[in-house]
């Protein structure tokens, strides 16, 4: 009698207890409807409350591994750089001559620098170029270049001098420096107010012109500061600047790949 009476005052206790569930979820149930009906009426989909309520959120990860090849070009360019930091002089400091004649504008990144000066009211501007290296391979070839009055076995630098006066054309020679001796291989005389339209008469090839004439022309340079003390210490420089330059670029080029 007394187990009945303890099962129905449990049963009692459950029952408010069920219907308050009921309720809530009752409740719960009502007010998704609710915001359904709110959803459908202002013309929006119930997938986006279906989304936020039940759908969980995954995350998905974005991290990638590095190919292999990337590894490997990173490793080839490791080994080339330590190469040319064992066997270049990238870190010499080429000491400018008291005697040198130009002021040297030398920015990094660049391929040629640029010397200028002040010669009795010209200004004579040189751009010059990296050198044209020759090694000791190939000799039989660099015969038969000399053979033909070409210096094909004799490293170079090439220059591009430029005379200007206060107004009016300036004198524009190309020229090939070899070690002690200068080659002129093209002279024009240039407008500085002519159209890239116009084609100028530029005179006959300077090979072509007499012999006195350009004996004359390498002693107009000569006097200017283009001469083989000039050319040789210019050609020791530009060696040095191309190593520097090509240790950058190396490093330059590792950056980007690691990135």
């Amino acid at each position: 009698m007394a187990f009945s009476t303890i099962i129905r005052r449990a049963a009692s206790s459950i029952v408010p207890l069920a219907n308050r569930a009921i309720g809530a979820q009752r409740s719960f149930s009502s007010a998704i409807f609710s915001t359904l009906l709110k959803k459908n009426s202002s013309g929006s989909l119930t997938q986006e409350l279906c989304r936020r309520t039940f759908v969980p959120t995954l995350h998905f990860s974005s991290l990638s591994k590095k190919p292999s090849s990337d590894e490997t070009l990173i490793q080839v360019i490791d080994s080339e750089i330590q190469c040319a930091e064992e066997t270049d002089d990238h870190d010499r400091v080429e000491e400018i001559p008291s005697w040198f004649p130009f002021k040297i504008e030398d920015n990094p990144g660049e391929q040629t620098i640029t010397l200028t000066r002040e010669y009795h009211g010209e200004v004579i501007k040189v751009i010059v170029h990296m050198p044209d290296l020759v090694t000791g391979d190939g000799e039989d070839d660099d015969q038969d270049n000399d053979d033909d009055g070409e210096k094909g076995g004799q490293s170079s630098i090439p220059l591009v001098v430029s005379i200007s006066k206060k107004s009016g054309p300036c004198l524009e020679f190309s020229v090939l420096a070899y070690p002690d001796e200068i080659t002129i291989n093209s002279m024009s005389v240039k407008e500085p107010e002519a159209s890239e339209d116009e084609i100028a008469y530029e005179g006959p090839d300077f090979s072509d012109l007499d012999d006195n004439l350009q004996k004359a022309f390498h002693k107009y340079l000569e006097i200017r500061g283009i001469k083989p003390s000039t050319t040789n210490f210019l050609h020791e420089y530009m060696i040095n600047k191309d190593s520097k330059e090509y240790l950058t670029w190396l490093n330059n080029l590792k950056k980007f790949i690691a990135s």
